[in-house]
Formats: C-alpha cells, sequence, structure tokens
C-alpha cells in the first residue's frame, strides 16, 4: 500500500466510461462507445472503439470525440451520429431539432457525413437493409416538423423561440426529470428508408413509447406505448407494426398491465411485465409467451420473483447500455440478486440459468450467435469490456486499468445481521487510506437512493474518496432495497419504519463489531430515498454529528404535486392521498420533524430535478433555519437528479467538494 497514492477528487476526471455495445452480424467485430470527462467544455468526450474478435485488437475507430449510437448495417459498415461538425453543434443548441448521422467502413477509410434528421433522436436500430426505426422528440408545437420546407422551419423555430417566455399546462405530468417541460411532448417511433429518405412516424403523437424490438423479417417490430391525453398512468399497451402495411395492432392482453419489454423469439413473442395488484408500481415482473396469431398468453415463470435491471449503485458509469435480447431461440437479460447483477438467459419454456458469477454488476450486454461480451464492474475495477465464453469472463479493454497500478483502493468487507423479526440484512464497512489498527476514525454512514436499489461491491468514487479523505465508510441493504423479491422490497405505507429500524440498528451492529469507529464523530448522507431518510434521521436522533442531504424529500404533500412522478408514486408507496389520508402522508414526511434536529446540515439539489424537486430542500432547509439549526443549501443551476452520476464535470467536482467541506468541519 506504501507505493500507492489515495484516491484524489479529481479522479474522478481521468475515469473513463463504456456504453452502447454493438457487435456486428458476423459477431466477428465489437463497436462501443468510450466517455470522458472534458473539463475545458464542461462536458463529456465521446469516441467510438472497436474490437476484432478474431485478432483480438483494440482500437478507437475514429479521431472524433463527438461520435455516439453505434448501429451496424452490415458486417464491415458502421452508422453512428456525430456532432464533429460545429456547425451542426451550433444548430442543435440554437434549439433545430437535428441529429447528423456518418457512417464509416471498419476495414478502412474515413467517415463519411451520410444523412440528417430533423429530430432530437433517442435510439436507433436497423429493421432491414434498407430502413432504420429510431425514437425521437415529438413537439406539439412543431407538429409535423420533418414535412416543412427549410423556410417553414425558420418559421416555426422562430415562432418556437418567441414563446420561451411562458410555458402552456394542461396535463400531468408536465416536466420530466432530464427532460424539462414536457407538455404534450412525447417520445414517438419513427422509421427511415435510407433509399428513398421517406420518414414514417409508427406511433401516434400522444404515445410516449418505452421500448421497441429489434424487428424480424426486416418488416416486423414490437413497441411498448404509454399513450394519454390528460393524466399518465402506469400501465402502457403492447403493439405489433407491420412496414409493409404501415400499421399497428394492438396486441395488449391484459385491461392494466405495465409491460417492460417484448422481444420476437421464433414466431413467438416473449414479453415481461406485472399487473401491479399486489405490489404495487415496484412489483417484480413476470415472463410470459405471446402467441400472435391466436393471441394465447402463456406464464413462463410463475415463481420469479427478481427485478429486470440492473440495480446497483455507483457514480461511475455514463451512457446506455442494454439489458434485453433474443438470441436464436435464448433471452438474454440483466437481473439484480442480493448486491450482484448477473446476465442470465432463459429458453422458450422459461427455464433460467444464470450465465455470469464474477462479483458486481453488469452493465449491460451484447450477443450475436452465442458470443457474449458485456461492461462490468468487476473486483472494484472501473467499467471495462469482457468476453464471456464457456463460463469464463475475459477483461478486454484496460481503460481504468491505471487506477488499480496507481491508487489504494478499499475493499468492502460484508457482514449480516438480522432485524427484529429475524430478516436477515447485509452491510459493509471500508476502511480509510492508511488504516491503523487501535486508532478511531470518523464515520460516513451512506443511505442508496431507490428504495428499490442496491448496494454492492463495485467502486464508487464517493465513496472512495470518503474513505481516502480518512473516513470509515458503512453503507447497507435494508428492507425496501432490490435484489431480494417483492416482500422484501415492499414497504408501502411504511417509510421512516422498519427501513428506518435496519438502518439503525445496522449502525449499532457496527459499532459492535467494528472498534475503529468513532461513535462520537458519526456522519450520514445519501440522495434521493437516501436523501429523504437522511432528513428522517435528523429528526429522529441526534446520534450524528453532521449530515448531506442530496436530492431529498422533505414533505410527501408537496412531492405528490409538484414532482414529475409525485402523484403516482406518493399514493402507490404510501397507500394515500392528500385527500385520502394527509395524516399519513404528513406522518411520514421528515419536514413534521424538523423541531427537533439538531444536527448540522448541508442540503444538495439541482434547480431542474423534477424528480426530487428543489422546494423539497429548500423546506427542509428552511425549517432548520428557522429553529436555529445550522445548516447550508447549495443548488447546481442546469442540473436535474442525475448531477452526481451524469451531471456537468465542474458541478460534479464541486458537489464533492462541498461535502468533503462539511464532513471536515464537522466529524474532524
Amino acid at each position: 500500500m506504501d507505493s500507492l497514492e489515495k484516491i484524489k477528487l479529481d479522479d474522478l476526471t481521468r475515469f473513463r466510461f463504456i456504453s452502447n455495445l454493438a457487435l456486428s452480424p458476423d459477431a466477428t467485430k465489437l463497436a462501443f462507445v468510450v466517455h470522458g470527462m472534458n473539463l475545458q467544455d464542461n462536458g463529456y468526450d465521446s469516441c467510438i472503439w472497436l474490437y476484432d474478435v478474431e485478432s483480438r485488437r483494440l482500437f478507437q475507430l475514429a479521431s472524433s470525440n463527438r461520435d455516439s449510437s453505434p448501429v451496424w448495417l452490415n458486417d464491415s459498415q458502421l452508422l453512428f451520429v456525430s456532432w464533429r461538425d460545429e456547425k451542426d453543434q451550433k444548430r442543435k443548441e440554437n434549439g433545430e431539432p437535428l441529429t447528423v448521422f456518418y457512417t464509416i467502413d471498419v476495414a478502412g477509410g474515413e467517415a463519411k457525413r451520410a444523412f440528417e434528421l430533423p429530430f432530437f433522436i433517442k435510439q436507433v436500430k436497423k429493421l432491414n437493409d434498407d430502413t432504420i426505426i429510431f425514437t425521437a422528440v415529438y413537439d406539439h408545437r412543431l407538429k409535423d416538423f420533418w414535412l416543412l420546407s427549410k423556410e417553414e422551419k425558420e418559421k416555426a423555430l422562430k415562432a418556437l423561440k418567441d414563446e420561451k417566455d411562458y410555458e402552456v399546462l394542461d396535463e400531468i405530468p408536465f416536466w420530466s426529470n432530464g427532460s424539462g417541460f414536457t407538455n404534450k411532448r412525447r417520445i414517438r417511433l419513427y422509421s427511415y428508408n435510407l433509399r428513398s429518405q421517406q420518414i414514417v412516424p409508427i406511433s401516434d403523437e400522444f404515445s410516449n413509447i418505452e421500448y421497441f424490438s429489434e424487428g424480424r423479417n426486416g418488416n416486423l417490430i414490437l413497441y411498448i406505448a404509454n399513450r394519454f391525453e390528460h393524466v399518465m398512468r402506469r400501465s402502457n399497451d403492447l403493439y405489433l407494426y407491420d412496414a409493409e402495411k404501415h400499421r399497428s395492432l394492438l396486441l395488449t392482453h391484459a385491461e392494466r398491465f405495465r409491460y417492460v419489454f417484448a422481444e420476437f423469439m421464433s414466431e413467438k413473442i416473449v414479453f415481461a411485465g406485472s399487473d401491479m395488484e399486489r405490489y404495487g408500481i415496484n412489483e417484480n415482473p413476470k415472463f410470459y409467451m405471446l402467441d400472435p396469431s391466436s393471441r394465447e398468453v402463456q406464464l413462463l415463470t410463475p415463481d420469479f420473483d427478481a427485478s429486470l435491471y440492473n440495480s446497483v449503485n455507483s457514480d461511475c458509469r455514463y451512457g446506455s447500455n442494454r439489458t434485453f435480447k433474443v438470441d436464436g431461440e435464448r433471452l438474454y437479460f440483466v437481473s439484480t440478486r442480493w448486491h450482484d447483477a448477473q446476465l442470465y438467459r432463459m429458453d422458450p419454456s422459461g427455464r433460467i440459468e444464470q450465465l455470469t458469477f464474477g462479483k458486481g454488476s453488469v452493465d449491460g450486454f451484447d450477443v450475436v450467435c452465442g458470443k457474449i461480451f458485456f461492461v462490468g464492474l468487476r473486483n472494484m475495477k472501473l467499467q471495462e469490456v469482457y468476453q464471456l465464453a464457456e463460463g469464463e469472463e475475459r477483461q478486454i479493454s484496460g481503460f481504468n486499468e491505471w487506477v488499480q497500478r496507481e491508487r489504494f483502493v478499499s475493499k468492502p468487507e460484508r457482514f449480516t445481521f438480522n432485524a427484529d423479526d429475524g430478516t436477515t440484512i447485509e452491510g459493509w464497512v471500508m476502511k480509510p487510506f492508511g488504516f491503523e489498527p487501535g486508532k478511531k476514525y470518523p464515520t460516513i454512514l451512506q443511505i442508496h437512493g431507490g428504495p428499490k436499489t442496491v448496494y454492492g461491491e463495485v467502486f464508487f468514487h464517493e465513496m472512495q474518496l470518503l474513505t481516502s479523505e480518512g473516513y470509515v465508510v458503512l453503507y447497507c441493504n435494508p428492507r425496501g432495497s432490490d435484489g431480494r423479491g417483492n416482500d422484501f422490497a415492499d414497504i408501502r405505507g411504511k417509510y421512516g419504519t422498519i427501513d428506518y429500524e435496519d438502518i439503525m440498528r445496522f449502525v449499532d451492529e457496527s459499532l459492535k463489531r467494528f472498534d475503529f469507529i468513532d461513535e462520537n464523530r458519526l456522519g450520514v448522507t445519501g440522495g434521493s430515498y437516501g436523501g429523504f431518510m437522511t432528513n428522517w434521521i435528523i429528526g429522529h436522533t441526534d446520534r450524528f454529528k453532521a449530515a448531506v442531504s442530496q436530492r431529498s424529500i422533505a414533505n410527501w404533500i408537496s412531492k405528490f404535486g409538484t414532482t414529475d412522478i409525485g402523484y403516482f408514486f406518493v399514493e402507490d408507496q404510501h397507500l394515500a392521498t392528500p385527500w385520502s389520508d394527509i395524516e399519513k402522508l404528513w406522518w411520514h414526511s421528515p419536514m413534521r420533524y424538523a423541531d427537533r434536529v439538531k444536527t448540522p446540515t448541508l442540503f444538495i439539489h439541482s434547480e431542474e430535478d423534477y424528480r426530487c424537486w428543489l422546494v423539497e430542500g429548500i423546506q427542509m432547509f428552511t425549517s432548520l433555519k428557522y429553529h436555529g439549526v445550522e445548516t447550508k443549501l447549495v443548488m447546481f443551476r442546469g442540473e436535474n437528479h442525475e448531477l452526481s452520476r451524469s451531471g456537468k464535470p465542474l458541478h460534479r467536482l464541486r458537489r464533492l467538494r462541498e461535502i468533503l467541506d462539511w464532513f471536515e468541519k464537522h466529524l474532524k
């Protein structure tokens, strides 16, 4: 350890993040995107890399740092989005709906501008040799913008700019975290013919597309849409689109159902979802098989009880990755069990087998002809690309290997204990840099968001930074967390009760087991649900000498009426509305107990966080100020709920500095 330096705050700027794995149709080449921070632009660079499976050669494909979203047109030609032209970038920044595509022959040659589309495009997939399908933002104020002439487009954009001083709201939600005001705006599905240059809208102007498939036979795709005109509900619908007939067929099999994904498996359709009847909106989905000709639906996995996503927390990811895909007669998917996210596959009978077993998380994957590659946070390393072959995980990239060579990485030590009812709870302790037996250290309790997510044994820069600054870090997965099935995750109507008890019991157990924890210098922090719990804790105990509450919740009544998910999340999670039981919502609100708080507390919020809106932090901050408690609120402009994970680099660094300074002042 003497030769290793401690983790530094600005190490974050050197980390590399990996997304968009895409195997070529013949599975001989793997394209993916590597992201890194650019402090000068206060943004992120993105470049496409290529791995030759046969020669095992890894290299950057194009010289630009503004490339993303690779899609294979054939075995050697790649289509991708690029903002390498400054003029295009300026047009986009000025508000013009625009996405520019380039192609490159991976065998050699320069990238060539292929075409541009008049949309803010979200996701692109290939339908056939002539056609791509994509989702994009549809704005009712611009209507069919793509059909307008150049002069008409300029006129429409000018009219839009003239309206910038006001918003007209007539539906809920009227805004969305990360997207701003969304009234009458939808994520719509389109097709684009590369030869004829024809754009065809697939979904209607009132539907948000939540998932669409790779397609089958070059003309059939599946998509999941949430259609609403006044109030968005959690249930959605499944459609089959025939590109030759330009027609969508409704396949929804139940009156109230939430589909998660749908893909073709031979002549049938495999999908997952839940009716949300027993456990509400967080209920784990099950797998089904649908025969599109007979409409017969078969439940494949009656005993399956796990989430279908990676919920392992880390602040060292950027970009999106695939988590479902059918290859041949097998469905591949990512699921979180206990504190790991692993890759699984299912056959047409519903039999599931686990494919990966390494510690950490599978953040995304691609599979073609049985060849599997994935992005992983493995063995306390940052993200790298791995190949899975014959059950073995082989690391093929080394973008972040310097961290292991140059920095001391604190290894989480897991232990378990039993709650009052005998439920097993797991937690971890991380020792500080330069740890000396017999010495006591200030200690910080971290609480994850969700609540239906998990902490695990993966690289988490914020935690590593705290240990490098001489703190012990504690974290656990209380009831309400993911990875243990529906019953464990279900804390509806119980926020601040059994979850709070589990966390406090975890702190007590940690003090019993580890004599290096200084019980007189305890701090607590968390974001989102973790921010709610931080607010709750300081109103129910004085044992913590400092707190940092991030993107928090103070008042469930105000959250119901102001945030993008509030009206359905609050009702579902607290089994009450402001009209059915306002006293229950107030009882579970940390603000109710603010007059009891003695703990110096820092609040961190983002101005455009519409998930846990700024007013939540302001209410708690004002309450503490009113009652004479030392407190401060730091608000970041131009940021949303994802500040700590994908915010502007300079803002992420400033956030970490504020946290370090607050704990330094009050715990050291």
